[in-house]
């Protein structure tokens, strides 16, 4: 068994930046003695999603406040931390909604840039630059791949994940509350078609007029939903997975053998 933790989080504007990183870095402390062997982080929550006006002061370098916070963390909590994502300023000046996963030992074994940018009614790809890269690497859960809220909705994207291997998908987010349906049904969807474990942290809370969905969740490589927390509050929530039952999914319901290459797809006639 792997002992995760939800971290379930809001970002009230009346709190600074810096004083909600250190008031998480408190809580995340105070479970220190639960046997935790990796933590989520939701999607923007240092800065705030929907802080858009903000977006360039509240922006930092890989190595900013937020990322060597959550490696102070790691080493002392002797966990991985998946830092959820932070407004990146890369050395170009250009800004991503990126992911960091670090290891115990505070390196990071794990950069992810949101590939699929929010549009509707959100200003993110107006001032993003979408991410280029994806990858999957060995953590607790097994191969181990990371994709942020709105890449929930395309299915070829996560198709890529499960063709190098992955057997569990880190999703932080900032789904809202008027569409927490989808945020339900597409991580049950897409941890039965790809026979893996889903760990989603969704914000919680609201920021200026808009509710935030919660309902942080795990579910299983069958699409049974493990725990979910509160649609509202904050909550860390600490659950036990079984990283072997990805195997053992795919052994009795061999969907990904049966699945075509790519490739093959198209060479099908009309």
């Amino acid at each position: 068994m792997t002992r995760v933790a939800l971290v379930q989080l809001a970002s009230p504007y009346e709190e600074s930046q810096l004083e909600r990183i250190e008031r998480v870095e408190q809580m995340l402390l105070a479970r220190a003695d639960e046997g935790i062997e990796l933590f989520v982080l939701p999607e923007l929550w240092s800065a705030g999603y929907l802080a858009f006006k903000h977006y360039e002061e509240l922006s930092e370098p890989i190595d900013g406040p937020t990322v060597s916070m959550c490696r102070r963390l790691a080493i002392a909590l002797g966990a991985w931390i998946h830092v959820g994502s932070f407004i990146e300023r890369d050395a170009e000046g250009k800004l991503h909604n990126t992911t960091v996963l670090l290891s115990p030992n505070g390196e990071i074994a794990q950069v992810y840039r949101k590939i699929h940018v929010f549009g509707y009614e959100s200003l993110e790809s107006q001032l993003l630059t979408p991410g280029t890269t994806l990858s999957v690497v060995e953590t607790p859960l097994g191969a181990t791949a990371s994709t942020t809220c709105y890449d929930l909705r395309f299915p070829r994207l996560w198709l890529e994940v499960s063709e190098r291997g992955a057997q569990a998908a880190i999703v932080p987010a900032a789904w809202p509350a008027a569409r927490r349906g989808h945020f339900r049904l597409f991580t049950e969807a897409r941890a039965v078609e790809h026979q893996l474990w889903v760990l989603a942290v969704n914000a919680c809370g609201t920021q200026g007029r808009v509710e935030l969905g919660g309902s942080s969740r795990i579910v299983d490589p069958w699409g049974r939903v493990v725990h979910e927390c509160s649609e509202t509050e904050e909550e860390i929530a600490v659950v036990d997975i079984d990283p072997a039952l990805v195997a053992e999914v795919r052994a009795e319901f061999p969907v990904i053998e049966d699945r075509l290459a790519a490739e093959d797809y198209p060479t099908l006639g009309a």
